[in-house]
């Protein structure tokens, strides 16, 4: 039971780590930087910090196969990224977090397909808590949504697909290799598909002006420290659990909004946190008591 707990932390922890990233995100934007200047900034300074790590601690040489594996997750992280920035800039934030957090259900839905075995009880109510959360923490409910850009809800959608295949993917992989080794490639792969989307060169020119500042921050809390996380925790638990503890970036979401950027939260997306934070937690407290229920019985027989 501890384990499982300490696995489960690591991912709530990795989710916790994506939830800063559209604070200092807006910081950048609000500095003059694009969307694609600061893409290519946390993902450039974040495997530049993996390579690093890599050198220092581990060296271990991987087959042609793994890397291309690796490289399939971290594309996964790094289009997450992609679309998700993208739909921001064509949708209200409110939708685009709705759009982001279906990937709570279509990983559990991935993975009953793939087991051909239904969801139990407990993981339906906690997708239930999770959905009605994210609706009034991303302040859809009480608000006014005018006209939505269909590609923008495109985006959107797939950002949650990717971050779904990420989530899956994480707890399948090459889970035997050495975590620094593994976290590195995975990086790697990030890194590659932006560098065949976007150009480099308009990142070097910005790097004097301020973007290595937020180029740094993101890369440690958007790649290096979720990737490690995910690769701690993802391989030890079940696939369903770590989609719901990876709804833990909607509520950090919101409170470094405003306690960075001072942003006003109604106490409906106050109640919508706290419904998230519930429907996360109720997994975990469940599973403990039916251990105890369990070990009381085992005792009495």
């Amino acid at each position: 039971m501890y384990r499982l707990v300490l696995h489960s932390f690591y991912v709530f922890l990795g989710a916790c780590s994506f939830g800063i990233l559209s604070t200092i995100v807006k910081l950048a934007y609000k500095e003059g930087f694009s969307f694609r200047e600061v893409t290519m900034g946390q993902y450039g300074f974040g495997w530049a910090i993996m390579l690093i790590l890599m050198i220092i601690f581990s060296r271990q040489k991987i087959s042609f196969k793994q890397f291309i594996r690796l490289a399939v997750v971290g594309a996964c992280t790094a289009l997450t990224g992609v679309f998700y920035y993208y739909s921001l800039q064509t949708i209200p934030a409110s939708i685009a977090i709705i759009l982001l957090f279906q990937f709570t259900w279509m990983g559990i839905l991935i993975h009953s397909v793939a087991t051909k075995k239904w969801p139990s009880r407990s993981t339906l109510l906690s997708i239930f808590l999770l959905m009605g959360g994210t609706f009034l923490a991303g302040g859809i409910v009480g608000g006014k949504v005018h006209h939505i850009d269909v590609m923008g809800l495109i985006f959107g959608l797939l950002a949650a697909l990717m971050m779904t295949l990420f989530i899956l993917l994480s707890g399948k992989v090459e889970t035997k290799l050495p975590l620094i080794t593994r976290s590195f490639y995975i990086s790697t792969g990030g890194l590659l598909i932006l560098l065949t989307v976007f150009t480099p060169k308009v990142v070097f020119t910005s790097l004097g002006e301020g973007l290595w500042f937020y180029g740094f921050i993101l890369g440690a809390f958007g790649t290096v420290i979720p990737i490690l996380l995910f690769s701690l925790g993802a391989p030890k638990i079940s696939p369903e659990l770590a989609s719901i503890l990876s709804a833990g970036e909607l509520p950090v979401a919101v409170i470094a909004s405003v306690w960075v950027l001072h942003e006003q939260v109604t106490w409906l997306q106050w109640f919508g946190v706290l419904i998230i934070l519930a429907g996360i937690a109720y997994p975990q407290i469940r599973s403990y008591l039916l251990t105890k229920h369990l070990q009381k019985n085992v005792k009495v027989l």
